[in-house]
């Protein structure tokens, strides 16, 4: 049956449709935000999938572009792999429902948001999180929603819940938050330098936003959601690991604590395979379906080995107190090369960072939904096998690597100049070499370096570090946090909340939590926790090791020349069919850049080539004035007077009685095609037609003298 259910978020009206389309499907909802348009779709298999040991959940947000109305660029002319965007969008999507489903359930789900028309000024990301949480909210699959979602920006010291285009251009703050009607559950952000006090204020004052959402969408679940289906519990064998725990629990703890990664892995493999000889000792043939289960069970035993330690003692498998950080160390200049390089190693998590300048015309295009067309700051993270001791052939970024690169892409964003103050296009790619945790956070320190090093004047120094978490599972406001998590915590823990920042304020937030959310307190804490963390790192160590950007870039980046012309002569730079461009481009064996501003960029290497360009192309964008001397070559001789090609591609006349103070009877006897000359223009007409004169000098000359004679008559 097809209803109807509208409410208002942000001052602007929400629609949600369902009954209408897309009935096979477990749970459907057209979301309406303004004159954006989302469709969500979920579904879920109905037999769990055999072999596997997590939850299958799959988000995908699409991006059609018919929505705002283009048509793909590819040569196929049809969306294919979604874009960086999308991605981080259905990273968005998934991270706040996923901890809700029931911590058994082996069926697969798939979440798919599509965007069917476009109102730049209702986000469809937000229409698509709260889409999702409401489809599944209504639908017979397992889900302990609901959840809802805002953006949040800040405009002159003002926080503004979902801002328009106009709002988000100006905006110091690009938050997402997502929640519960009790707790935050997501948070992701870009922020110009924000504080802590005012970053928590604004997830405060989305959470309000997130409240009304969640009230509006349980009313919807109760009037028309279908009963949850049963399900086959993927529960651990209580019987098989209550034996396990009484039997090895103290070797788990005593083999667990190392510093090295590689020697705890090693001590609980091996301890897993004793577990299956005294299973096999025991029970004989029967032993085989309790090896079968033994995975779940040890995987278990770790995880609440690992938090007793934590919670109880509070005592990490490394041995670090709760707030400490593993031993820091970081280096430049690396490889003699690149632009710039730095290397940044926490522990055992260790990532080499290189920057490259290009030309402003290599930024990235982007064929998207929203408004933004191009990026000229590219931050890529890349994180082989080999980092975490796995033998895995390479398969290119994944969902997971997009994130990561993201995430420290927007943390040094705010801090990048301008292109009128460095006008390059700025590639980071930042290679993890080793993984212990906090990757993402290490590539923001080893990006920072490799960009001093490369002489990119940044405003300030970025520094990254996450935190962790262990609660109470009985009462959550009981809780330990760690500082700066290993991938053992992280993995065994109840939340990653990963910070970005200089030492003003916050430049990138990213949130993923393991529980069903996170309280006021736990965000605060956090937020002191990282912030004191930043500034450790920025003070002891990375800025000991370089203080502030190179006073020039690498002689093997490109310099630049720059200079802005009369949009008007744009077309004389370029000529026709780009011959005049390309003449310039040959003779110097520069590259050039042309905005539609009027703004010319001349790269190379040779600084007297690019001047040379430019010389050249001032002479062709020059304005002939009357009164001015110009250098010019004799184009053509007539009877009466020569023609001079003057600068920006004019001619003007140099009338026979103007070539010489003496007696001119033939032009040829004085000049020749091709000749150089200096010329004065004596007029433009209203024609346009330039009289030039080359007595300028002997003029003079009489002017002086008759100057001369006045004064001694006098």
């Amino acid at each position: 049956m097809f209803k109807t259910y509208e409410t208002e978020l942000a001052g602007r009206k929400l629609v949600f449709e369902t009954g209408k389309m897309a009935g096979l499907a477990n749970g459907s909802v057209l979301v309406r935000y303004g004159d954006t348009v989302v469709i969500v779709n979920v579904t879920a298999s109905k037999e769990p999938k055999d072999g596997i040991d997590f939850f299958p959940l799959s988000v995908d947000f699409e991006e059609k572009l018919y929505s705002v109305g283009k048509i793909p660029g590819s040569y196929l002319k049809r969306e294919g792999k979604p874009a960086d965007k999308a991605i981080l969008t259905s990273r968005a999507i998934d991270r706040p429902l996923r901890p809700l489903f029931p911590k058994d359930f082996r069926n697969d789900v798939c979440v798919v948001a599509t965007v069917l028309s476009v109102d730049p000024d209702n986000s469809p990301e937000v229409a698509a999180m709260i889409g999702a949480s409401a489809a599944l909210s209504i639908s017979d699959i397992p889900f302990g929603g609901p959840t809802a979602a805002v953006n949040v920006g800040i405009v002159d010291g003002e926080i503004i819940i979902n801002p328009t285009v106009a709002q988000r251009e100006v905006s110091d703050l690009t938050l997402t938050v997502a929640g519960t009607k009790d707790k935050i559950a997501m948070i992701e952000a870009g922020a110009n330098e924000i504080s802590e006090e005012k970053m928590l204020e604004a997830i405060k004052t989305a959470h309000v936003e997130i409240k009304k959402i969640c009230d509006f969408i349980s009313d919807i679940k109760a009037e028309i959601g279908k009963q949850k289906f049963e399900y086959k519990s993927f529960d651990v064998d209580h019987d098989l690991f209550e034996e396990i725990e009484r039997e090895f629990k103290d070797r788990v703890k005593s083999d667990v604590q190392n510093v090295d990664k590689a020697v705890v892995d090693a001590n609980m493999a091996k301890l897993q395979e004793e577990i299956k000889e005294y299973l096999t000792e025991k029970y004989g043939d029967e032993a085989e379906e309790k090896i079968a289960n033994l995975g779940e069970a040890f995987y278990k035993l770790e995880k609440k080995v690992v938090r007793e330690m934590i919670f109880n003692e509070h005592k990490r498998v490394d041995g670090r107190a709760l707030d400490e950080i593993r031993p820091l160390s970081c280096e430049v200049g690396l490889l003699p090369r690149v632009h710039g390089s730095g290397m940044f190693t926490r522990g055992q998590t260790q990532v080499l960072s290189v920057a490259t300048l290009g030309m402003m015309s290599e930024e990235q295009s982007l064929d998207g939904i929203d408004e933004e067309t191009s990026k000229r700051y590219m931050h890529h993270y890349n994180f082989p096998s080999y980092s975490v001791g796995e033998a895995r052939p390479s398969r290119g970024p994944g969902r997971r690597e997009v994130g990561h690169g993201a995430l420290a892409e927007k943390a040094l964003v705010p801090v990048i100049p301008s292109k009128e103050e460095f006008p390059y296009a700025i590639r980071v790619v930042s290679e993890v070499l080793s993984s212990n945790g906090s990757t993402s956070q290490a590539s923001i320190c080893g990006s920072t370096l490799a960009l001093m090093d490369a002489g990119v004047p940044i405003k300030r120094p970025v520094a990254g570090i996450s935190t962790g978490l262990v609660t109470d599972p009985n009462d959550d406001s009981n809780y330990v946090m760690l500082t700066d998590i290993q991938g053992i915590e992280d993995f065994f823990g109840d939340m990653d909340f990963k910070v970005g920042g200089t030492e003003k304020g916050i430049t990138a937030i990213q949130v993923d939590i393991k529980v069903d959310g996170l309280s006021y307190d736990i965000i605060a804490e956090a937020f002191e926790r990282t912030k004191n963390a930043r500034k450790y790192i920025l003070d002891e160590i990375m800025l000991k090791q370089i203080d502030k950007p190179r006073a020039e870039v690498s002689k093997y980046a490109p310099r630049i020349v720059t200079t802005t012309i009369d949009v008007d002569k744009i077309k004389d730079v370029i000529g026709p069919g780009g011959k005049m461009i390309n003449k310039i481009i040959e003779e110097t064996g520069v590259k050039i850049d042309i905005e539609e501003d009027g703004q010319i960029f001349i790269y190379s290497n040779d600084q007297e080539k690019a001047e040379m360009a430019l010389a050249i192309i001032k002479e062709i964008t020059t304005e002939i004035e009357a009164g001015q001397i110009y250098k010019g070559v004799v184009s053509k001789i007539a009877t009466f007077g020569a023609f001079v090609a003057l600068p920006g591609g004019k001619e003007g006349l140099v009338h026979i009685s103007k070539i010489s103070k003496e007696r001119v009877e033939k032009v040829e006897d004085y000049l020749v095609v091709g000749e150089d000359v200096t010329v004065k223009v004596i007029d433009i007409d209203n024609q346009g037609r330039i009289n030039l004169t080359m007595r300028f000098n002997e003029e003079n000359e009489e002017k002086s003298e008759d100057g001369e004679k006045c004064s001694s008559e006098e």
